[in-house]
């Protein structure tokens, strides 16, 4: 999240920048709300300190009737206090809510435009197309025909989007994933598992939303925790309140994790199969660095996320720096090569808090074009999935 002191003094910026990303955050309200809530907790502190004066006063009262007197006001000043206190919180409550609304600035190099028209291709993979002399199948029909998914047995478990992995596909999920962590490692990763819940704090700190009608994420009934959606919300958690000499970083991590998403409106060709599950496993790489080093270190994550599909043969349709915009957020993958790219923060708060993002389309057989992101751009926190 933007501190609130940076949105105060730079409010009509905000403002300009909310409008390019397509968030409708009421920047006025949040200004004027913030320093009436500064201006009620300065009276609370100034109570607080009147009735700590008045309460050391009551044992130097010349005679009871004074120190009756003395009391009494003790007691208002306490009731005052509590009374305005009430209307400090409600207001940080409001202030609150429209703070998490509210996106992270743009990264300059985003162009402003409002389709795909203005999105500038930065680059292309190495992985030429493959060309076959048969009629490739698609993950769905190689998993029936060679007993790899059961999406029927996750079904009567779970329900509609979980699936069972059985035979080579759960040796090809683990060889993956330790080809992955292998290969960060050497390039000086601390591999972590992390945990599958975290609580509300740290989701909101990520940018997440763990609660509301819109939400992606599964939220604990009766409990301040939510199962994460990525390893970027444990990670970057970890050092929540935490102070972190600058000759310790970068702090590189990556970190395998269960994720769970709700996929709240994914539908047909987009949810076929393996795509928009609510329940799969990822391998996240994150690191904590200076806000100098930061622009190195998206691309050092960007570079290993191309070694690692080129490794395989993936061919990666290309690479563009994307428009922001309102209608910067497709709703089905493009033809095009995809994009370095800042989107518009969508209803399930993924988007928010990046300063860009990095896409990368990939070729599916029997999908044509998958989007990919590669990461958020500079912030305190830097994200990439593999």
């Amino acid at each position: 999240m933007l501190d609130r002191k940076f949105i105060v003094e730079n409010a009509e910026l905000v403002k300009q920048n909310c409008a390019r990303r397509g968030a409708a955050a009421d920047i006025d309200r949040f200004v004027a709300l913030e320093a009436k809530r500064r201006e009620l907790q300065a009276e609370v502190e100034e109570l607080n300190r009147r009735a700590n004066e008045v309460s050391k006063s009551i044992g130097k009262a010349k005679d009871a009737d004074e120190r009756e007197a003395r009391k009494e006001e003790g007691r208002r000043l306490r009731e005052r206090t509590n009374e305005m206190r009430a209307k400090v919180d409600a207001l940080g409550a409001e202030v609150d809510s429209i703070h998490r609304s509210i996106p992270n600035m743009s990264h300059p190099m985003a162009p402003v435009g409002e389709d795909d028209k203005s999105n500038l291709e930065l680059g292309r993979g190495k992985t030429p197309v493959p060309e076959f002399d048969f009629e490739p199948l698609d993950h769905v029909a190689l998993g029936e025909k060679l007993d790899l998914i059961d999406f029927e047995g996750g079904a009567r478990v779970a329900g509609h989007g979980f699936y069972f992995l059985k035979n080579e596909a759960v040796l090809l999920e683990l060889a993956l994933q330790r080809y992955a962590l292998e290969l960060l490692m050497s390039e000086g990763f601390t591999p972590m598992t992390t945990p599958d819940l975290a609580t509300n704090d740290v989701l909101e700190g990520t940018g997440y939303i763990p609660r509301g009608p819109e939400t992606q994420i599964y939220s604990i009934e009766n409990q301040n925790l939510s199962l994460v959606a990525t390893a970027e919300i444990t990670l970057g958690g970890l050092l929540a309140g935490q102070t972190v000499d600058a000759e310790s970083l970068p702090m590189k991590l990556c970190g395998i994790s269960h994720c769970f998403r709700t996929e709240a409106g994914a539908h047909g060709k987009e949810s076929r199969g393996l795509f928009r599950v609510h329940q799969f496993t990822k391998v996240e790489m994150f690191a904590f660095t200076l806000p100098d080093d930061s622009e190195a270190m998206l691309e050092h994550l960007r570079e290993l996320e191309c070694r690692l599909f080129h490794h395989h043969r993936v061919r990666v349709q290309g690479s563009r720096l994307r428009c922001q915009g309102p209608s910067a957020c497709p709703a089905g993958f493009p033809e095009r090569p995809c994009s370095d790219r800042l989107r518009r923060p969508g209803s399930d708060g993924r988007l928010g808090p990046g300063l860009r993002r990095r896409d990368r389309a990939s070729l599916y057989s029997g999908r044509g074009c998958r989007l990919s992101p590669e990461g958020r751009g500079p912030r305190q926190q830097q994200g990439d999935r593999v």
